[in-house]
């Protein structure tokens, strides 16, 4: 790559070895002057050449601003700044605390803390501008230990009262979880500042004191915009959205104009809140003040609209970008994943992929789900292979617990529980999903086992690990065990049951005849029930023919989903089942002579026959070779003529069919289904 042409040549000025000119003599060199056009590393070397032929090499200065540009420029290359670093015998202040910082903003912190102590050991004594970096790198390892001793240092240097140097110390004690450490530096310190307050501000917003911190926030005597910013993005990450938008506007009450970053977190919390008005409002304001350009703010704005289910207008913002980052087709993914739309997503994630633009980890978590919801297990194991491929050593453990719940929603729990036995670090959300996943398949014994490990393996239950545990007693009939869990969710863990636990629970007592004590719990719930818990009952009456009742539970779910088609069928279901039961305790045979009746039944056996589940087996076995597993996605509850059938077809055709329904799975083989008939 060829250099701007800047003239070289004239300038007479050669240096010799252990010689080091006055710095006026040498800010204006030519050779040093190209340093602020490099945007190459190759770039830099050639004028690194140009240094080396002319002798500036020789002199500390001309180093220190060729590792300057190396350590910190993002065109420049770390390594190389190592390198040179190397070359020189005697580095002074300036090129250890250049190397220092570089490292403190590089992906291994940790060697920051190594150069100082070097530095030390060299005899160079660190000064006001090494502290804040060594302190951010203790920050960023977590190092709390060297940490302390780098304040001892501080405070025998006499450097504590230095501003940028106590805001560190600040920083790095909050940031380690040691808010007491950093509040006896705030507090004994006259330096209050609006940087000192926030410092502290965002060490209490880390662990959630939001009261701590308003109340710093509010004694802060002049507040920058920095200062509006921590208190408000605390609002937003401890969710707390209202309280955030009600800062934001005493924020412009008090005439402090917001930045980008203000926007974007004001945006987010628009987005999290469903507050699409004020969304729109925010929006205005960056039109005008022309800002509609700012890729940072359109992709906020993308991810506020589409979370807040005007997906139209996300979509137009989207496609009126000029110049997309992977973070646009992100948020334009997770709206559509957000909102339920899962074709749209997987479309645009297609597109994204032809458009040559490398999907990222974020990517990837919007569109799994997409999968999951829709049973696409091609594109799923797509996606796997791509991220074994190129973030087998990520530790974004989101990732492979997404992978789980795509698997075990899409019909293959080997799968997923290859997935779960091969991750070295876990968290909560991993078992959660294993153990659901699990339930889902009517591997109940599975479930409940993984569920006696979880506390060994140091995690504390949630409520979403107790709605996997009750869901597997109740797609298996274990009532006791239900009741068991149920009981210790509330009085050993102290957690308070959802709707999800009492339908599950609802579900269990309905199916097993116990319509007395199931009425008792919905009446003592704590919470309105919703319409899945009448469903769940509903059912029950179907199952064990209670009319009465289920007139009673229709009428609740009626008043709730009256759009909903399925509580009238089976409320039909439950008459039509007592009114042949009267019939034939009065004795009825139904007469098959006619030919209008052979005409019914034919029909009947007809629609049966026209059942989506059926068509789909129909469809799969006459598409795959033999022996391939059939997979059938629906969004209805099997009925049980299909069940019947498809138990049938397995053994016959020699297939296993794994079948989700509304509410769980069922796999076929040999003539048997994994839910023992019970569903």
């Amino acid at each position: 790559m060829a250099l701007p042409s800047v003239p070289i040549s004239p300038f007479p000025l050669h240096l010799l070895p252990s010689s080091d000119p006055p710095y006026k003599l040498l800010q204006n060199h030519p050779s040093l002057s190209l340093l602020s056009k490099c945007k190459t590393i190759e770039t830099l070397k050639q004028v690194h050449s140009h240094i080396v032929k002319t002798g500036l090499h020789h002199t500390q200065f001309a180093l220190s601003k060729l590792i300057q540009f190396c350590a910190i420029s993002p065109f420049g290359d770390l390594p190389y700044a190592l390198l040179l670093f190397e070359s020189i015998d005697e580095p002074n202040q300036v090129i250890w605390n250049t190397v220092i910082r570089g490292l403190s903003l590089s992906s291994s912190p940790g060697l920051a803390l190594e150069f100082y102590i070097k530095m030390i050991w060299s005899g160079i004594i660190p000064n006001s501008y090494t502290f804040p970096f060594v302190l951010k790198s203790c920050a960023k390892t977590e190092s709390t230990q060297e940490g302390r001793q780098i304040h001892g240092q501080v405070l025998k240097l006499g450097l504590d009262s230095d501003a940028f140097v106590h805001t560190s110390l600040i920083n790095m004690y909050a940031q380690n979880g040691e808010l007491s450490n950093a509040r006896l530096v705030f507090d004994k310190s006259l330096l209050r500042d609006a940087v000192s307050y926030t410092a502290l501000i965002t060490g209490y917003v880390s662990i959630g004191y939001m009261e701590k911190a308003r109340e710093l926030f509010d004694e802060i005597p002049i507040r920058d915009v920095v200062s509006w910013n921590a208190m408000i993005a605390g609002y937003v990450q401890t969710g707390q959205h209202e309280e955030a938008l009600a800062l934001f506007r005493e924020m412009i009450g008090a005439n402090v104009v917001p930045n980008e970053s203000t926007l974007v977190t004001v945006l987010s919390a628009c987005a999290q809140s469903g507050s699409l008005e004020f969304g729109k409002w925010v929006s205005s304001r960056i039109d005008e003040h022309g800002l509609g350009f700012n890729i940072h703010l359109v992709n906020a704005l993308i991810d506020m609209y589409s979370k807040c289910g005007d997906l139209d207008t996300a979509f137009d913002l989207f496609e009126g970008l000029e110049q997309r980052d992977v973070i646009s087709w992100n948020v334009m993914i997770g709206g559509y994943t957000h909102m339920s739309c899962y074709k749209e997503a997987l479309g645009l994630f297609r597109r994204m992929l032809r458009s040559n633009i490398e999907p990222s980890d974020v990517t990837f978590l919007s569109i799994l789900p997409a999968c999951a919801n829709l049973g696409a297990l091609d594109l799923g194991k797509w996606i796997h292979a791509y991220i074994d491929k190129n973030f087998k050593n990520s530790n974004n453990i989101s990732l492979w617990t997404s992978l789980i719940d795509m698997y075990a929603k899409c019909g293959n729990i080997e799968a997923a529980q290859h997935i779960f036995n091969g991750m070295k670090q876990k968290s909560l959300a991993s078992w959660n999903a294993m153990i659901s996943g699990l339930a889902m398949h009517g591997l109940a014994e599975k479930a409940l086992e993984l569920f006696s490990r979880i506390t060994s393996e140091g995690f504390k239950p949630d409520n979403i690990t107790f709605v996997g545990v009750l869901s597997a007693c109740s797609h298996a009939g274990l009532l006791d065990l239900g009741r068991m869990y149920f009981s210790s969710m509330v009085q050993d863990y102290a957690i308070s049951p959802d709707l999800q636990h009492y339908g599950c629970m609802v579900n269990l007592l309905g199916r097993a005849g116990l319509f007395d004590e199931a009425e008792a719990l919905i009446q003592n719930m704590e919470i309105k029930p919703d319409g899945a818990i009448w469903g769940s009952l509903l059912g029950a009456c179907r199952v064990h023919k209670r009319v009465e009742l289920g007139e009673s539970v229709a009428k609740h779910l009626f008043e709730l989903e009256p759009e909903n088609p399925g509580a009238y069928v089976l409320l039909s279901n439950i008459y039509a089942g007592a009114v042949d039961a009267l019939l034939e305790k009065a004795g009825f045979v139904p007469d098959t002579s006619e030919v209008l009746q052979d005409m019914d039944e034919e029909w009947k056996e007809g629609a049966l026959s026209h059942h989506s589940e059926k068509l789909a087996i129909a469809f799969g076995l006459i598409s795959t070779k033999p022996g391939t597993t059939i997979r059938i996605v629906k969004n209805l509850r099997v009925c049980g003529n299909c069940h019947s059938a498809t138990k049938q077809i397995s053994k016959i055709f020699n297939r296993e069919i794994i079948a989700r329904d509304r509410n769980r799975y069922h796999h076929f083989k040999d003539g048997f289904c994994s839910c023992n008939d019970y569903w």
